[in-house]
């Protein structure tokens, strides 16, 4: 079997197949081993996929479009899972296979009948996959689930990947084949070859109940993510692909960032885990503060990761309507203060809500990527270096572009120790007045001539 994830955004033109069933039946799991990917967090605890995550996988040459919704039970009055049924409707609406995923260790349920209901009156195919059943014994008892009503069914065990080549073959069977086997892409966590990526990553990031998920839904101008007012809503990251002046962006919606020691939850520690990968995978993260609670401390920890893995970053001030003081500069002086480490970075303010000053952040991420991204010639930055007046104590005689996104430097010195860090601030200060380099890190590395 040869399932893995695919880079490009979906297309209309792909195939979609949905999964679908109750909390914890280990949806999550069958959507990271179809993908071959740690893409949705996996864990006992019932709930955790709140909203829907979707990706691309190749099984046998068949390119297909893949959604694991959150966990469904229909007719609960609870807030959070009405939403959670919302959002799979949307997905179901668009699906060209189901997968009705349910738990073979258990009897069969009033919510699993009434989900099975739901499923046969949208006319769509609907496989059976009978979970965790990695043993023979299972095996012969997960027949019982036809009672539910369904022809197609297949024992399966997602977490052992057994029987899902199998079922795979039946839900993809009437697929085009749009991929050769031996073509298909690269196991994720292989090193990928340097590469002008096709879509700019955008990482929504911030403290829980900033507003990101109304961010993101006032970006691609949809309800993509559950937004609430309760804090924590987001637990996985959602994404989204869309077309802005013909560039590509793919928005990532992280779940809210907590203090380690508030992050008692698995779920909520995961997510930590999860957000800080996506930064890691992100070209630009968009740092979300609430302009009614202005800067806090733990926003700058947030913006101390993604300014250690050296991406670009915007600084977005949402709420802005709501903020007690509508001077911006005073809120600009404000984010300067507490965080110094980002001077470079622009700051946007926005009201994703009314979505008033949301269209910016277009042309903000592109021309922050564009700065990351940028290099400069040898020659260029020795006429540069000509120019300046180093101190006495540190001879600078060359120095070169190393790499981008960050853009790194190597300069070669007299001395074997790293420069000042007063030197190396001055030197980058004098980078970004000739250069630009507005939005992104600058990395400086000294090596002895």
């Amino acid at each position: 079997m040869v399932a893995r994830p695919e880079p490009e955004a979906p297309t209309t033109a792909i195939p979609t197949v949905v999964i679908v069933g109750r909390p914890n039946v280990g949806k999550s799991t069958l959507f990271n081993a179809i993908l071959r990917s740690r893409r949705a967090i996996v864990g006992d605890e019932p709930g955790i996929t709140r909203d829907r995550i979707q990706g691309e996988a190749v099984y046998r040459g068949r390119r297909f479009h893949l959604i694991d919704t959150g966990g469904i039970i229909p007719n609960d009055a609870d807030w959070i899972p009405t939403e959670i049924l919302k959002q799979a409707r949307v997905a179901l609406e668009s699906a060209s296979q189901i997968i009705y995923l349910i738990d073979g260790r258990t009897e069969i349920t009033g919510a699993d009948r009434e989900l099975a209901k739901m499923l046969r009156r949208l006319g769509k195919p609907v496989t059976l996959a009978v979970n965790k059943i990695d043993t023979q014994a299972r095996e012969d008892l997960a027949h019982e689930f036809h009672a539910l009503g369904f022809k197609d069914l297949f024992p399966i065990s997602a977490e052992h990947h057994m029987g899902m080549g199998d079922m795979l073959d039946h839900v993809t069977a009437g697929f085009e084949t749009s991929v050769e086997p031996e073509q298909e892409p690269t196991p994720e966590g292989e090193e990928e070859p340097a590469y002008e990526p096709k879509a700019i990553k955008v990482a929504i990031v911030g403290r829980p109940n900033v507003g990101k998920s109304t961010l993101l839904n006032a970006l691609v101008g949809s309800e993509r993510s559950i937004v609430s007012s309760v804090a924590g809503t987001t637990r996985d990251a959602v994404d989204e692909a869309i077309i802005h002046d013909g560039v590509e962006f793919v928005f990532v919606d992280t779940a809210g960032i907590r203090r380690k020691g508030k992050t008692k939850l698995m779920a909520e520690k995961l997510s930590v885990v999860m957000a800080r990968r996506h930064i890691r995978m992100a070209n630009v993260v968009v740092l979300v503060l609430d302009a009614s609670e202005g800067v806090l401390g733990h926003d700058a920890t947030i913006a101390g990761y993604a300014h250690e893995e050296g991406r670009a970053l915007i600084i977005c001030v949402n709420k802005w309507d709501l903020a007690s003081e509508k001077s911006k500069r005073l809120f600009t002086e404000s984010i300067r203060d507490e965080l110094k480490f980002l001077e470079y970075a622009p700051i946007v303010f926005v009201s994703a809500k009314k979505g008033t000053g949301v269209n910016r952040l277009f042309g903000m991420v592109r021309d922050v990527f564009k700065s990351a991204s940028k290099r400069v010639t040898t020659g260029e930055l020795n006429r540069f270096v000509e120019m300046l007046h180093f101190d006495r104590d540190i001879k600078v005689y060359y120095m070169t572009q190393a790499s981008v996104r960050p853009p790194q430097f190597i300069v070669f010195t007299d001395k074997a120790k790293e420069m000042h860090f007063s030197t190396e601030r001055f030197l980058i200060n004098q980078l970004r007045k000739r250069f630009g380099f507005e939005g992104t890190p600058v990395v400086i590395k000294t090596k002895r001539r």
